[in-house]
């Protein structure tokens, strides 16, 4: 950290005096900064540890501010360390507010703090991608229902060289019938690509610690164009989550198959995430995996 401190003063020529660590996750960590004298700036510091991301986050956030009616972090600047371990770090506005994880004062305030949500979401979800999907350094014209099947090819080539001992031999058996079920997961499906957040969670989204009003959305996906329900799988926790979910549905239904496709979604996207990072989330793959079940061949 002492590295990345005097890093970070000299890119901002002044002295940091510390860093805090605010968040850390396994592809990235989320530091507050501090200036000579002990306050805190008005930015914060973004460090990936996979090569690229910064910059397609950037790209993804910028869009979405252009396109949304929510705040997002505006981004200063894009920053690589010169010293090992290399590291791409994003500069990005400091936003006030707590995560919306955190319960609301009365279940009123729940009800108008979930129709604000709906509401941001559905001003990304308005914007037609014009034919083209997939993540932003990667878009294509193609539809969903052939680029998602090709992701999970990719994700399952990978996985097959790979030394994943947190996969079990039945978790295995469970992917390999997963992707000899999509076409069936997939069949009749028609839903246009639009701009999605990539990465909704009620930790993605901040809100007023006293009015409980909606602030700002936070940590995009890298996925760029994409349908609805590939925003929506991501609600699958019980309890707050969950009536995130069903909040939006009844403003705006999807395709009944997507009850089964929300589960195949979950399951490879912890693929990814094992992929990227080397950590597998036990919790959310296990019930993934117990509820897709019922849905393959």
């Amino acid at each position: 950290m002492e590295q990345l401190k005097a890093e970070l003063s000299i890119v901002l020529g002044e002295r940091l005096s510390r860093l805090e660590c605010v968040s850390e996750q396994p592809y990235a960590h989320l530091f507050s900064l501090y200036d000579e004298q002990g306050y805190a700036m008005p930015l914060m510091a973004k460090s990936f540890v996979c090569e690229g991301i910064a910059g397609q986050e950037a790209y993804k956030l910028s869009m979405l501010a252009r396109e949304g009616v929510v705040r997002v972090p505006t981004v200063y600047g894009m920053v690589t360390t010169h010293q090992k371990p290399y590291q791409e770090i994003l500069l990005i506005e400091r936003l006030r507010g707590v995560s919306a994880e955190a319960p609301t004062r009365t279940p009123e305030r729940w009800k108008i703090l979930q129709e604000q949500i709906v509401e941001a979401m559905l001003a990304w979800h308005r914007i037609d991608s014009h034919g083209c999907v997939g993540s932003v350094d990667s878009t294509q014209e193609n539809r969903w229902e052939n680029w998602y099947p090709q992701r999970v090819e990719v994700l399952w080539s990978t996985l097959s060289n790979l030394q994943a001992p947190e996969l079990r031999p039945e978790d295995r058996t469970v992917l390999f019938r997963s992707r000899a079920s999509i076409a069936s997961l997939f069949r009749e499906f028609d839903d246009t690509p639009v701009l999605v957040h990539g990465n909704l969670s009620l930790r993605s989204l901040l809100k007023d610690p006293r009015s409980d009003q909606l602030l700002a959305m936070i940590n995009p996906g890298t996925v760029l164009w994409a349908p609805r329900e590939f925003d929506l799988f991501r609600l699958w926790e019980k309890g707050m989550s969950e009536q995130l979910l069903f909040s939006y549905l009844q403003k705006a239904p999807v395709s009944e198959t997507f009850l089964q496709r929300r589960w195949f979604y979950l399951l490879w996207e912890s693929v990814a995430h094992l992929i990227h990072t080397g950590k597998l989330d036990r919790r959310q793959f296990d019930y993934a995996r117990q509820q897709l079940l019922p849905w393959l061949n």
